[in-house]
C-alpha cells in the first residue's frame, strides 16, 4: 500500500515532515512546576504518540496525490487515538489531585488533557505543512514552511494569564477576634488559638480586582480560584497538612465590587514571589466567560 508514496519523488518531503513533526512534539513538551509529565515514562508516552501524529501528517498529502484513499483513512483511527490521550490524562489527573494538599480542581485538569489532545494535532498539522510545502518548493520551501510552523507552535504553547485580566495587590491580613479578613474580605472564622498564631507570622493576603465585567465573570468561578491556590501551593509549598481546616488557604468573593481576597499559607513567605505566581498563573478555558460579547448587551449599548 506504501509501495507508491515510498517513491523516489516523495521520500524527501515525507522525512522532512516527519522530522519537523518530531521536532515540534519535542519543543511541546516540557516538565515545569506542575511536574507533568512526569519524567522519563510520562514523556516516552507523549513522544511516541507524537511520532505517531507526525507520520500520520505526513503521509497525507502525498496519499492524495497518489490516489491512495485508504491511507488517508488512517487520520479518523488518529483522532481517536488522540481522544483516548485526552481521557488517559484526566483519568490520571484526577487520581493525583485526590491526595494533594491543595488540589488543582476540575476545570484546571480538563484543560491539562485538553492541551495534551490538542498538541498531538498540532504536530500533524506541522508535518503536513512541511511536507506540502516540500512538494510545492522543494527543500528549501519545506524548512521555511516548518520552522514557521515550530514557531507558531511556540506562540500557541502558553494561552492567557491572570494578570491580563486581574489587577493583582498585597493585601492585610488581619484576625478580628476569630474572624479573618484579608484587606475588607472576609475569608473565614479561625476559632483555634493556635491556628491564629500560625496565620499572624505565616500568613498573606492578595487583593484581585477584575479589569472589566468579563474578568470579574471569570475571576468569580471557582474553578479558576483554586488554580490560584494549587499554583502558589505547589511553587511556594503550602503551611497545612492534611485535617488541619483552620490552615485552608481560600479565596473569597466580594459580591458587591467582584474582588476577590486570598488568603495563603505558603511555605516560604514571599510576597513578591507570590505576586509574581499569581500572575502568572494561567486563565482556564473551560472557565472564561465574555458576557459583554452578546447580542442582548451590544442591543442595549
Amino acid at each position: 500500500m506504501l509501495k507508491g508514496l515510498l517513491a523516489y519523488d516523495y521520500v524527501f518531503p515525507l522525512v522532512l515532515g516527519f522530522l519537523f513533526g518530531i521536532m515540534c512534539r519535542i519543543h511541546l513538551l516540557r516538565t515545569d512546576y506542575r511536574q507533568y509529565p512526569t519524567y522519563p515514562h510520562g514523556k516516552i508516552i507523549h513522544v511516541s504518540l507524537g511520532v505517531i501524529a507526525s507520520a500520520l501528517g505526513a503521509l497525507a498529502i502525498p496519499a492524495l496525490l497518489k490516489e491512495n484513499y485508504t491511507a488517508v483513512t488512517f487520520l479518523t483511527l488518529a483522532a481517536q487515538q488522540f481522544r483516548d490521550v485526552r481521557n488517559m490524562e484526566r483519568t490520571t489527573l484526577n487520581e493525583i489531585d485526590t491526595q494533594e494538599l491543595v488540589p488543582r480542581g476540575g476545570p484546571y485538569i480538563e484543560g491539562i488533557a485538553m492541551v495534551f489532545e490538542g498538541r498531538n494535532y498540532m504536530v500533524m498539522f506541522t508535518s503536513l505543512v512541511t511536507t506540502t510545502a516540500t512538494i510545492l518548493f522543494h527543500w528549501w520551501g519545506g524548512i521555511i514552511a516548518g520552522v514557521i510552523a515550530l514557531l507558531i507552535s511556540r506562540k500557541l504553547r502558553s494561552g492567557k494569564t491572570l494578570s491580563l485580566i486581574a489587577e493583582i495587590e498585597p493585601g492585610e491580613v488581619r484576625m478580628e477576634g476569630k474572624d479573618l479578613y484579608v484587606n475588607d474580605i472576609y475569608i473565614m472564622n479561625v476559632g483555634l488559638a493556635d491556628a491564629q498564631e500560625i496565620i499572624r507570622k505565616q500568613g498573606v493576603g492578595f487583593i484581585l480586582t477584575p479589569k472589566d465585567a468579563n474578568a470579574k465573570v471569570t475571576i468569580a468561578h471557582p474553578g479558576q480560584r483554586q488554580a490560584i491556590l494549587h499554583d502558589v501551593a505547589t511553587q511556594l509549598g503550602v503551611y497545612t497538612d492534611t485535617g488541619e481546616p483552620s490552615l485552608t488557604p481560600l479565596v473569597k468573593r466580594d459580591i458587591q465590587s467582584g474582588r476577590l481576597g486570598v488568603f495563603l499559607l505558603p511555605q516560604e513567605k514571599d510576597v513578591e514571589r507570590a505576586t509574581s505566581v499569581i500572575r502568572a498563573v494561567p486563565i482556564l478555558e473551560s472557565v472564561f466567560r465574555m458576557p459583554t460579547k452578546t447580542r442582548i448587551v451590544k442591543k442595549e449599548l
